[in-house]
């Protein structure tokens, strides 16, 4: 499970502007964070060394430890002190209307680092509040039973303690979304399986229905629509180090799944929109294509329409000279054919005998009609 960063970036950036000013200016900021947290940070020019920061944070439980005081409970103070005595102490009683106020004076830690380093401890301070009453509720024994906790108005959870000193974090979940519920639910079912397989993880489980240890609470609090996840703390984790660690978590594990839902949904929406783009470039692409080798085809079409109609007219042409050189040779036959044999050397003859006695006969000229009945052939008759 990822652990959201606890710290405040805006106090962090309030307090490093008034370090880092060259002239000391008065302070009166009041900003809120998630989980119904409030900030003041106080300062003045009279008094430049010390800051006065306050916090103001809802009771997770009315059944934990009070103190004396009737504010935080005694193993939160004794936690702050702890964290921050270096350079800071709890003023008594707090500012009006917070839970908590601390005096703040970095004059005494000269090297930079330092002071960047006491101001990253300062922006900690909601976490170190909330988990140190988190695990005085899971660390002190004491009778089974089930405590609801507030961090979130809107999404409370529950803790609840059996005979055997075993401790179970149960989380109503709430979605207003039908495609989160979807999401959430694929997610729990995940959750229990790859949890539930490791030996050294707690036990995870998720019911559509609310479990057993809930039974007698307030049916207004287990009315959800995304059921019940339910975590087994083990007793290492609310030992040590681990135990704020182990706080921190649980009190952000909704807000978690709700960020990875929502990281889910738009990598499933971006993906879906990349996949539309291939599918839309795809199809595009095909009718390029298509467009383009119909253009091929007409243009083949034409111009080999084109290329018999050539064809065509170039035949015609030819037969068309064919014709008429077939029929210039028959006429030059036919023209020798009609005209008078000559023989060699008969026009010497005559002009030596002055007389006809060879006669040529003469070819009759062609029929124009069918009802013409055709001439005789005269001959010369040679003297005799």
């Amino acid at each position: 499970m990822a652990f959201f960063s606890s710290g405040s970036r805006v106090l962090v950036e309030i307090l490093t502007r008034m370090q880092s000013a060259e002239r000391p200016m008065p302070v009166d900021h009041t900003f809120f964070e998630f989980g119904s947290i409030r900030y003041h940070v106080e300062a003045s020019v009279s008094d430049p060394e010390n800051v006065f920061l306050s916090i103001s944070t809802p009771s997770l439980s009315h059944e934990a430890t009070p103190s004396s005081s009737g504010g935080l409970p005694e193993l939160t103070l004794q936690e702050t002190r702890k964290t921050y005595g270096r350079f800071a102490e709890i003023v008594e009683p707090p500012r009006e209307g917070y839970v908590l106020t601390l005096k703040l004076n970095f004059s005494g830690l000269t090297r930079q680092k330092d002071r960047v380093k006491a101001i990253n401890q300062v922006s900690l301070l909601q976490s170190v509040v909330l988990s140190s009453q988190l695990t005085d509720v899971l660390g002190s024994p004491g009778s089974s039973g089930t405590m609801r906790l507030v961090y979130n108005q809107r999404e409370p959870f529950f803790v609840s303690r059996t005979a055997d000193e075993t401790i179970n974090a149960i989380f109503p979940m709430r979605f207003r979304d039908d495609t989160d519920l979807a999401i959430a639910t694929s997610f729990f079912q995940e959750l229990q399986d790859v949890g539930n397989s490791f030996a050294r993880a707690p036990k995870c489980s998720w019911s559509p229905i609310p479990p057993p240890e809930l039974r007698g609470e307030n049916v207004q609090h287990l009315t959800t629509n995304g059921g019940f996840v339910s975590f087994g703390v083990l007793s290492r984790h609310v030992r040590g180090k681990r135990a704020a660690k182990t706080a921190w978590i649980l009190l952000n594990f909704q807000s978690y799944v709700k960020y990875h839902i929502k990281c889910t949904r738009s990598h499933v929406q971006s993906r879906m929109r990349e996949r539309l783009e291939t599918l839309t470039e795809a199809v595009q692409n095909a009718r390029l294509r298509g467009t383009n080798s119909d253009d091929k085809k007409r243009s083949s079409q034409v111009v080999k329409k084109g290329s018999k109609k050539r064809r065509l007219i170039s035949l015609a042409k030819a037969s068309k000279k064919l014709h008429k050189g077939f029929r210039a040779v028959l006429d030059k036959i036919m023209k020798r054919l009609r005209q008078r044999i000559r023989v060699k050397g008969l026009d010497r003859l005559r002009r030596q005998f002055r007389c006809r006695c060879f006669a040529v006969p003469r070819l009759p000229a062609p029929p124009r009609s069918r009802s013409r009945s055709r001439k005789e052939h005269r001959y010369h008759k040679l003297a005799e």
